[in-house]
């Protein structure tokens, strides 16, 4: 599928323009200047042609901000794999020095170039956007992004520009299982997602909260291929101060929502805190499977014992759903990633499996049998039949003559023994009991 990146200095409204092409609220938009950092991958569809769009940070040199200098790899990285390039500037402020840079960069790219002029938001601004011809990248198209005025004749001159012999592909990675890293800020996620990928995705310091956007990256190494989506890190509601902190938060909950796996990072140094747990049960009441992955563990004193104590505290805190796979590593010296590889690509194996009625019922109507439901008020609950529901977690519904009666406690039964008798590790069971 082709790509086309979004580029330009800061607050010009590059992340404006991507929500508008892909069609939601997927890159956070604010006034402030800088927002966005990493490049983030949206898909476009304009008259029967799709193609990717890439947002990218502001290109910028000189200022105060820490992340400068990583932005601006990100944006030559966007523009070298792109196949063609959406130069945005703004009709109000003119050609400015950071301008003038991005024109020379992409000049010297010899990748198609598309300019655009942001915030002509009525005729006498279309006046503002002439002087632009002397950046030397040919026509210059007039838009606003916030209202979509110019947008379309602004995308035909695109899917004009597209490589005709990938312009029909499709995106083949859109069945791929997606994992999600989740955590705390300042835990490690994006080290992870770019020591899994052996190059700099996403960009890392040592400021909580560098991440702002849920960020995808496509994985297909050592036998193992699925979406990997780095996420900002999740804090406490009331220690949320920022809008912009706020919505990389929602970002976050709605990579969770839309994932199949999540490996939730926590900090060997702080343990499993409230805000960790907060984050646990989140996963598990959106069905997800999970891995738990306890980064910087080389950090820590230790002796023969302290693995072993150290995860069974763990699982006591994580109970009850605490069959689930715990990897100790530390990112930073790429101890044990592959371990987190394998664990997920087994999790997400049992997470997808469809078991059989007849298996079902040959292994739990004699556990059953054997232990049957209490008598609730002189009644006898008799569980007849078992079979696995179509959902995308591992459900299954037991019928009965007296769904009522059947308690929790019974259910955490049912749910143990097929954990016994088939493979469930790292998966949430749900049991539901029906009326036969």
């Amino acid at each position: 599928m082709s790509l086309l990146a979004i580029v330009g200095r800061p607050n010009v409204g590059k992340s404006t323009l991507f929500n508008r092409l892909v069609g939601m609220r997927q890159a956070i938009v604010d006034g402030v200047s800088g927002v966005t950092r990493d490049r983030h991958y949206g898909k476009c569809d304009w008259c029967g042609t799709e193609f990717s769009v890439v947002d990218t940070g502001g290109w910028s040199s000189g200022s105060d901000d820490v992340f400068e200098e990583e932005i601006r790899k990100q944006v030559v990285i966007a523009i070298e794999e792109a196949d063609i390039v959406l130069f945005m500037v703004e009709a109000a402020t003119g050609i400015t020095d950071y301008d003038a840079e991005i024109a020379d960069l992409l000049r010297r790219s010899g990748k198609p170039v598309v300019l655009c002029v942001n915030k002509v938001d009525s005729g006498e601004k279309v006046f503002d956007t002439y002087q632009f011809y002397s950046l030397g990248l040919g026509e210059v198209w007039s838009i606003s992004a916030a209202t979509g005025s110019g947008t379309g004749d602004l995308l035909d001159e695109v899917v004009r520009l597209l490589p005709k012999e990938s312009a029909e592909e499709k995106d083949e990675h859109q069945d791929l299982p997606h994992v999600a890293i989740v955590g705390k800020p300042n835990v490690g996620k994006s080290s992870l997602t770019n020591a899994l990928l052996g190059a700099d995705r996403n960009i890392v310091t040592d400021v909580a909260g560098t991440t702002r956007d849920s960020i995808s990256s496509y994985y297909n190494r050592f036998g193992h291929e699925f979406m990997l989506v780095d996420t900002a890190g999740m804090r406490r509601k009331n220690r949320v101060n920022e809008d912009l902190e706020f919505y990389s938060v929602m970002r976050s909950i709605r990579a969770i929502e839309h994932s199949d796996v999540c490996v939730l990072m926590i900090d060997a140094n702080s343990g499993l805190e409230a805000q960790d747990m907060s984050i646990f049960n989140l996963i598990v009441k959106n069905k997800k499977a999970c891995v738990l992955v306890v980064n910087k563990w080389d950090t820590i004193e230790k002796d023969s014992n302290t693995l072993r104590e150290y995860e069974k505290a763990l699982r006591r805190r994580l109970a009850p759903f605490d069959d689930l796979p715990i990897i100790f590593t530390s990112v930073i010296k790429k101890q044990r990633i592959m371990d987190v590889l394998n664990e997920v690509a087994h999790v997400y194996e049992n997470y997808s499996r469809k078991i059989a009625t007849s298996r079902l019922n040959e292994a739990m109507l004699p556990e059953i049998e054997n232990y049957p439901p209490p008598a609730w008020k002189g009644k006898y609950v008799k569980i007849k039949f078992i079979t696995q529901l179509p959902t995308s977690s591992p459900s299954f519904a037991f019928f009965c003559n007296l769904p009522q009666y059947v308690k929790e406690p019974y259910r955490r039964f049912l749910e143990n023994k097929l954990r016994e008798h088939f493979d469930l590790y790292g998966c949430p069971v749900q049991v539901y009991m029906r009326q036969k």
